[in-house]
């Protein structure tokens, strides 16, 4: 039975699977969760019961996570909003922090992380204001994935995803022929 004094987190993830076990988890972790699959479920979540916390991706299939930032702030002000995504950049942080988000987190990321990161648990408070401090995969590892996700853009097609990428076709197979970095190296 869920707690209804729970704090309220709403999950925004085009990927079911990946929302329906965050929020399983963030509910044994204290909090009551609501799953969306794009903006236009997120923002009627948000106009039917604001919740306190939302958890958002930067990709969202035809949305963008970046672009409902400033829509669910206007509808829950007090609402803590983290971004999960699995594109970590400086760049997109900022932007997010920009826009209103709370903190950012890159994935792969337990629910442990994304409840201190809710909950405001374990940062040390800035001195300065700026985004939060990111642990990005090693540049080798950004770069597979990259290109992990040109080639599945284009079908598999690795003449296609070579132009896309500005690569020699050759120089890609050379590339895809290599092994990745475990992640956390």
């Amino acid at each position: 039975m869920p707690d209804r004094n729970a704090p309220r987190v709403l999950v925004v993830d085009d990927d079911a699977v990946f929302a329906g076990v965050l929020a399983r988890a963030l509910a044994a972790r204290g909090f009551s969760g609501q799953v969306a699959h794009n903006a236009a479920e997120a923002l009627a979540h948000c106009r039917r019961e604001p919740p306190r916390y939302a958890v958002l991706d930067l990709k969202l299939g035809a949305d963008n996570g970046l672009s409902l930032i400033p829509q669910l702030k206007a509808l829950a002000p007090d609402a803590r909003i983290l971004l999960l995504t699995g594109y970590a950049s400086i760049a997109t942080a900022v932007e997010a922090i920009k826009r209103g988000a709370d903190d950012y987190l890159a994935k792969p990321v337990d629910a442990d992380a994304v409840a201190a990161a809710l909950r405001n648990i374990e940062r040390e408070p800035a001195e300065d204001i700026g985004p939060p401090a990111l642990s990005l995969p090693p540049l080798k590892r950004l770069e597979w994935e990259q290109i992990q996700r040109v080639l599945a853009d284009c079908d598999g097609n690795i003449s296609a995803a070579a132009r896309r990428l500005r690569l020699h076709r050759r120089t890609l197979q050379r590339k895809l022929a290599k092994r990745p970095l475990p992640e956390g190296s």
